[in-house]
């Protein structure tokens, strides 16, 4: 192994190769053309916690496991520094990886491969990397296969990991209507009922189990006015969270007016949740204050990027706007736009259950094709 994670570091030599094209060679090893997970050629995406090459179809089920098990990166959509590529280098790539993580994989639990469904990717993936049930072991120990019953603890863990609960504060599915973002045109896009039924049989117990329509990326501009939680100041960070996987910006210091400029991206399942925001102060000795949250409505998004995904208009354009009214929480139109084909949308809100602040986002819905 540590042959191999030399040779990978010396057939990247920087030299003055700018880091996506160290990325190409990298993806151009033996192994990493395919996905770890299901063998789907060409993967786009890459766990960095791992350091595995996987799919698009994959690469949802690992955001799902949280960024705290596995942080889900674009090999084109994502800025990679030299440094990122060095770390992902000294993993080895696929073969040496999956060698570690599938050591003890039993011949009655079979890998995914391409064309398999989503609850198979679900439970092998919840085994390869939560659980770990695979991973090498040595020859005077059993091989740590276990009937698996961890989807809904395994992401109650993993929400509580990063949603610090407010006492105070109701449980998110009873916030009252108006403290959503409301999209007066939503059903100007067209969307068919037979879209919103298309889950609904589906259990909601099966985390992670759901099919995806794309990918929205976030980027967390800037707070304003933030509420104290420190006497004087506050430590905050953002948390995204849609269904039910959760991301989550750096903390900046000492800061009542933070600017993040931190993109993230999130899985879009079919049935389209809304996305939540939620802020908090950051501290060392106790648990994390609460600074207040929104949602905001991201179909009317998703479906002007389905319209407009085959578009061939090169100049920019306005396709519609959320209006802000006393009833959401919007503080200015959050017009949506193509942009040199590019879907987005800039977002305004006021943290609610809060005595202050305000939030901006940028949106931009990615199509799975990327």
């Amino acid at each position: 192994m540590l042959e191999m994670s030399i040779e990978y570091e010396n057939s990247d030599i920087k030299g003055g190769i700018d880091p996506q094209k160290r990325l190409t060679n990298l993806v151009h090893q033996a192994g990493n053309n395919l996905c770890a997970d299901c063998g789907t050629p060409e993967p786009k995406w890459v766990s960095s916690s791992f350091g595995v090459f996987i799919c698009i179809k994959c690469s949802g089920i690992h955001r799902s496991l949280g960024a705290h098990i596995s942080k889900v990166l674009s090999l084109k959509l994502d800025e990679w520094t030299d440094e990122q590529v060095d770390a992902l280098a000294k993993f080895g790539g696929n073969r040496i990886l999956n060698k570690k993580y599938e050591a003890c994989l039993p011949s009655y639990i079979p890998k995914p491969k391409p064309h398999s469904s989503i609850e198979e990717r679900s439970d092998f993936i919840r085994r390869k990397y939560e659980l770990l049930q695979f991973q090498e072991c040595d020859d005077h120990s059993p091989c740590p296969i276990q009937p698996y019953q961890g989807r809904i603890s395994s992401l109650a863990q993993s929400s509580s990991s990063c949603n610090n609960s407010h006492p105070d504060k109701k449980p998110y599915d009873k916030h009252p209507t108006k403290h959503r973002i409301v999209h007066p045109f939503r059903n100007s896009w067209g969307r068919k009922d037979s879209e919103h039924k298309s889950s609904s049989k589906k259990s909601t117990s099966l985390a992670g189990m759901v099919e995806f329509v794309g990918l929205i990326k976030v980027n967390v501009v800037k707070g304003t006015n933030l509420a104290v939680r420190d006497v004087m100041t506050s430590d905050p960070y953002v948390i995204l969270s849609l269904g039910h996987q959760s991301v989550k910006t750096r903390v900046i210091k000492n800061n009542l007016n933070p600017v993040w400029n931190e993109s993230l991206m999130l899985s879009i399942p079919e049935n389209i949740p809304p996305l939540k925001v939620l802020v908090y102060d950051k501290d060392t000795f106790s648990t994390d204050d609460y600074m207040g949250e929104a949602e905001i409505d991201i179909q009317p998004l998703v479906l002007a990027a389905k319209a407009y995904e085959k578009s061939t208009i090169n100049e920019s354009m306005q396709l519609g706007k959320s209006v802000a009214s006393k009833d959401n929480t919007l503080v200015r139109d959050g017009v949506i736009s193509l942009d040199k084909g590019k879907i987005k949308q800039e977002i305004s809100v006021k943290l609610q259950h809060v005595e202050r602040g305000v939030l901006e986002v940028e949106l931009e819905c990615v199509p799975l094709t990327q």
